[in-house]
């Protein structure tokens, strides 16, 4: 959010000091809450370690016990432990039928009024009305989308027009680097299968 409203302060024409009382929000020693703990929630709970986050996360099932003292992890059975806990509430989530709509009114009242709500996984996995209340009403903070339902979102939704919600249009794999490793995975997907061999990046293992 600050960053956003920092650039525009930044270029805008009608500035002519910038504010000392602008204040943003510290990540260093903050509590990270990720919903969702396979391959790229471990990777963001990686990263999330370099700030010296607390990390706490939410999954089906726990990671090994060597894998979250690596990052620092701690498992919450409870997804309503997580979101009272944390100042930032990241989902990481495939959406199924079990996590449509996972985040909602009652599970936004149980976040604190400072966390910030952050997706990169699919926009259905948020109720947007119940959002949209939320971030009006100052139950969160503030939400970070990367992903919206639909995509992108009509011109009239009102996410468009809250100043506590930034919104990227789902570019979080979009680097030439990323498109070309996705791109020879699939490759090598391929061969594997036209060969008989086992498929290295098998979506649905037997």
């Amino acid at each position: 959010m600050y960053l956003h409203a920092g650039c525009q302060i930044a270029v805008s024409p009608d500035t002519k000091y910038f504010a000392v009382d602008w204040l943003g929000v510290e990540v260093t020693k903050a509590t990270l809450g990720i919903i969702g703990m396979g391959s790229i929630g471990y990777k963001v709970a990686q990263r999330a370690r370099a700030f010296n986050m607390r990390i706490l996360y939410h999954n089906r099932n726990p990671r090994r016990k060597e894998e979250e003292e690596a990052v620092g992890a701690h498992y919450c059975a409870k997804i309503e432990d997580l979101l009272q806990q944390s100042d930032f509430v990241m989902l990481v989530v495939n959406l199924t039928p079990e996590t449509h709509k996972l985040i909602g009114k009652k599970e936004l009242g149980l976040m604190k009024p400072t966390a910030i709500l952050i997706n990169i996984s699919r926009g259905a996995v948020i109720d947007q009305d119940a959002l949209v209340e939320a971030l009006q009403n100052k139950v969160i903070r503030a939400a970070a989308l990367d992903v919206t339902y639909p995509e992108p979102l009509p011109r009239d939704h009102p996410l468009l027009n809250l100043n506590n919600v930034l919104i990227t249009p789902h570019i979080g794999t979009a680097t030439v680097q990323a498109i070309r490793m996705m791109a020879e995975e699939a490759i090598a997907n391929m061969l594997a299968v036209l060969n008989g061999q086992p498929i290295p990046s098998e979506v649905f293992p037997k």
